[in-house]
């Protein structure tokens, strides 16, 4: 068990509450601490928009205490529903991601929906969710609404970068945490720009890229021989090859930086494609 929380962007909407369900069932694994961060931001001097309570002229106190209660209550209801958990509520003030970002530095992993309301609106739309996603001290885990339930295997993103073997790890933690396969996918990149590989050319990369990649498993096959382990090596889009993967499973890892195939996983639109279409919620890992 470790004092590192489990923190959770929170701010009573849908995507909210999914998220804060996934937090606390890896609480439930981990024995983590798990804390609940509502932003609290006013958008103008004449008036906010705030989740669970009615708009209110800044500053207003009222709202205020109707935003504490509502997070006080939705921790109160997640101990209660999970005994032996410890789970805390608070109200923050400032700018959401630069808040998050900040508070992600104790945290052992930062949890969000990825829609929200008032303090969160728009949070993984635009610049906001790229900037929480490249510039958290922690993992980020992106949980939306739509997705159903944990089944089936953890799946990881790997492309041999120091960032990838980072999301290898935490990928391999998760699925022996859970008890269920892991499924390594590497895309495989033509050796030339200007043509595709020949058949020969092709079979040459798959090969060393399959070599290199159990290579890398070997400790943690060591580490966790129980843990069931598949290596996928497959041509194509990083983006289309992952976002399909994520179809039947409960968790699909990537690093926060990558080469080849998974390069601006974070920049560009590799990453906002995941965190739009994934099928399961998708946890961006990095070092902290």
């Amino acid at each position: 068990m470790s004092d590192e929380e489990i923190l959770v962007g929170y701010d009573g909407s849908a995507d909210a509450a999914v998220a804060l369900d996934w937090a606390l069932a890896e609480a439930g694994r981990s024995g983590r601490p798990v804390r609940l961060a509502y932003v609290f931001e006013w958008l103008t001097v004449a008036g906010w928009i705030g989740p669970g309570v009615a708009p209110g002229i800044w500053p207003d106190d009222t709202a205020r205490r109707e935003v504490e209660g509502l997070v006080q209550k939705a921790a109160s209801d997640a101990a209660a529903a999970h005994p032996g958990l410890t789970v805390h509520g608070e109200v923050f003030d400032g700018p959401p991601a630069l808040v998050l970002q900040e508070r992600s530095a104790a945290a052992s992993v930062l949890v969000l929906g990825s829609r929200g309301h008032g303090g969160f609106g728009g949070l993984l739309v635009g610049s906001t969710a790229v900037s929480v996603a490249a510039h958290a001290h922690c993992p980020v885990v992106v949980v939306r609404d739509s997705q159903p339930g944990a089944t089936g295997p953890v799946v990881v993103g790997f492309d041999g970068s120091e960032s990838a073997q980072v999301a290898l790890g935490f990928a391999v933690e998760r699925a022996a945490q859970r008890r269920t396969p892991l499924r390594v996918v590497r895309v495989t990149q033509p050796p030339s720009p200007r043509r595709g590989p020949s058949e020969e050319e092709a079979a040459a990369s798959a090969a060393e890229d399959r070599t290199a990649t159990e290579q890398a498993l070997a400790r943690w096959r060591e580490t966790f021989p129980e843990l069931a382990i598949e290596v996928e090596v497959v041509p194509g889009s990083a983006a289309g090859v992952l976002v399909e993967a994520s179809r039947d499973a409960q968790l699909v890892v990537v690093g926060s930086r990558g080469r080849g195939g998974l390069r601006g996983m974070l920049l560009g639109s590799v990453s906002q494609q995941l965190i739009q279409h994934a099928h399961c919620p998708v946890a961006v890992a990095r070092e902290r």
